[in-house]
């Protein structure tokens, strides 16, 4: 059981990511407005105080509370402290994202009687303020000698705590009515006040609003958190604090990339040699923008360079490099910028279509930028950065790697820096690259089979082809002809063996036995108008396994029934991929049962 406090974005991005659970969980708002669909959680609302908050935990078995409310609300964090040290419960903060600020016109202010002294101090006489119908009465010494507007949410209750306070009425503006800019158009203050609300909080387009018109911004700095939260700043590291905290609550755990380690890698390996530290934990980005940590194995000193070990942790996902040591090598150099190396384990590229020049090291584009963007953050000189994966040759024996010309061990790779169990995300990043490859290096055919088994059989039909030219799309073959379609593939060919065909010849463009079964009541009516006999079409309605149908079928039901199944699965693939498009219908023993040419 995990209780959620939010009314937040933060709040919307941690319902999204436990439904991806198993587990229950509550989802608590102070009010009623904010309407959430839970799947697996229950929404309730209404403030807890202190033994209400330890009552409901007591009474529900709650073992973990995630803190997603409005970085503002004070009250609620320390509530949320005391009953976790009281409970013993631990606490999972999703913070908001707070960007970097350069900003000549910007006055800090520790809270609002700090901001009322400054504002009186600067001689501001005309101000906007946009930071909520509830700091209405923190400002009474300020708005009650100078004009003021406040913006805020056009609801009755808003309206009730104005006028409780004397607010004027007609200087209440509204969220909706008119954007900051607009507002300071209109308006012409001396100054904005806000709060120093983050990135989902339009903190900067306040800022450049304000910037652009040449006037100051008197900002509330955020409440300090409780020591004893756990803070993430995002939905990956959300999930991997209840993987950890909770492990029951995931079925299937999340991972990192060969990207994300060799970052975290060269990052402490820097660190080490720009000051002599040895981390044990380093922090990260990964391209969403979320900052991350990974746990650092150890780190070795020489006279002009470091290395930082990671082990690769895969979670759940059948990764060949789940466990692997993954290592950075960090140097200065005499150039400018940052070089990448491969070391031990690490592929070449020996083909075009990466996005790789041949002969580089298989360290792909984002891990690339990656460690970049992490390395030029501490310095501003040239670097060598070699990476290795130890058996990373004999690991590659294991991977696509082969089919797409990187020898001589695996490649550093990942476009999210996540693992996710079973990530089908990373299977069709896996037919895009091959798919370039194959286009790269003049494939006027892309071949395209559910596995090892059919692309045997289609191989005996394109003899000439290279190996780049066969791609395995596993079940998904509605994204495969996306995918197609978007890398501009002129001739695509797709191999399908029995079992797969009387899905897709049904519609259903992922065929994935947990998603859709053989339906024999199909089967049976495409038999009927084909003008199957009564034997076959009874036959069908009996039968266990696609498989079996060749040998159901009499040959001339055959000759009849085979093309239209393949047809219809034509139909469906055509209408996502636009280009020439041809099919082969495979028997489980490789007979060719119909084909979409003569």
């Amino acid at each position: 059981m995990i209780l959620v406090f939010g009314g937040t974005t933060e709040g919307r991005i941690s319902v999204k990511t436990l439904d991806e659970g198993v587990g229950h969980y509550f989802y608590s708002t102070r009010g009623d407005l904010q309407k959430i669909e839970c799947a697996h959680g229950e929404h309730i609302n209404g403030a807890m105080t202190h033994s209400d908050m330890v009552g409901f935990c007591r009474s529900n078995a709650i073992r973990l509370i995630i803190d997603a409310a409005h970085p503002f609300a004070s009250s609620l964090h320390s509530t949320v402290s005391k009953v976790s040290r009281e409970l013993g419960l631990p606490v999972i903060r999703f913070e908001r994202r707070y960007p970097a600020v350069d900003c000549e016109n910007i006055v800090w202010c520790d809270d609002y009687d700090d901001v009322v002294n400054a504002m009186e101090k600067c001689g501001t006489n005309r101000l906007l303020a946009l930071t909520g119908v509830q700091t209405i009465r923190n400002l009474k010494p300020y708005w009650r000698k100078h004009e003021t507007w406040f913006r805020i949410l056009k609801r009755e209750e808003s309206f009730k705590l104005a006028t409780e306070e004397g607010f004027p009425m007609d200087r209440l503006v509204y969220y909706d009515d008119s954007s900051v800019d607009s507002l300071i158009q209109d308006i012409q203050p001396d100054a904005i006040l806000t709060k120093e609300s983050g990135e989902t909080g339009g903190f900067m387009e306040k800022i450049e609003a304000a910037e652009s018109h040449g006037i100051k911004v008197f900002v509330v700095k955020r409440p300090k958190l409780p020591d004893n939260f756990i803070v993430v700043e995002g939905r990956h590291g959300l999930r991997r604090e209840v993987e950890r905290l909770l492990p029951e609550f995931y079925p299937l755990h999340t991972g990192f990339t060969t990207g994300s380690c060799a970052t975290a890698a060269a990052k402490a390996a820097l660190m080490a040699l720009l000051t002599g530290e040895k981390v044990r934990d380093i922090d990260f980005k990964i391209p969403e923008g979320e900052t991350l940590h990974m746990p650092v194995g150890s780190i070795r000193m020489d006279n002009d360079s470091a290395t930082a070990y990671v082990v690769k942790d895969a979670g759940d996902d059948p990764d060949v490099t789940d466990k692997s040591l993954i290592s950075a090598k960090v140097s200065f150099a005499d150039h400018d910028g940052i070089c990448f190396f491969g070391g031990e384990g690490v592929g070449t590229v020996t083909l075009p279509g990466l996005g790789l020049p041949v002969g580089e090291a298989a360290i792909n584009p984002v891990p690339r930028s990656m460690m970049s963007s992490e390395l030029s953050a501490l310095y501003d000189g040239g670097l060598d950065v070699t990476v290795s994966l130890e058996g990373g040759e004999e690991l590659a024996e294991r991977t696509f790697n082969p089919r797409v010309g990187i020898v001589g061990g695996v490649s550093i790779i990942g476009t999210s820096g996540i693992v996710r169990p079973f990530s089908h995300e990373a299977f069709l990043e896996s037919i895009r690259r091959e798919m370039k490859v194959a286009l790269a290096n003049g494939c006027e055919k892309v071949i395209v089979n559910s596995g090892g088994k059919s692309e045997k059989y289609m191989k005996t039909l394109f003899l000439e082809l290279p190996q780049q030219a066969f791609i395995h799309y596993g079940n998904a073959i509605g994204d495969t002809m996306k995918i197609a379609e978007e890398c501009g593939v002129k001739h695509l060919i797709i191999g399908l063996m029995l079992g797969k065909a009387v899905k897709l010849a049904e519609g259903n463009m992922d065929t994935h036995s947990h998603k859709v079964t053989v339906n024999r009541e199909f089967l049976k009516s495409l038999a009927e108008e084909c003008g199957c006999s009564e034997g076959s079409r009874k036959a069908i309605a009996n039968l266990s396994l696609a498989r079996q149908l060749p040998s159901l079928l009499s040959e001339t039901d055959a000759a009849r029934f085979f093309p239209e199944l393949l047809r219809r699965c034509h139909l469906h693939c055509s209408e996502i991929f636009k280009g020439n498009l041809d099919a082969v219908l495979i028997a489980d023993d490789g007979k060719i049962l119909s084909k979409t040419w003569r």
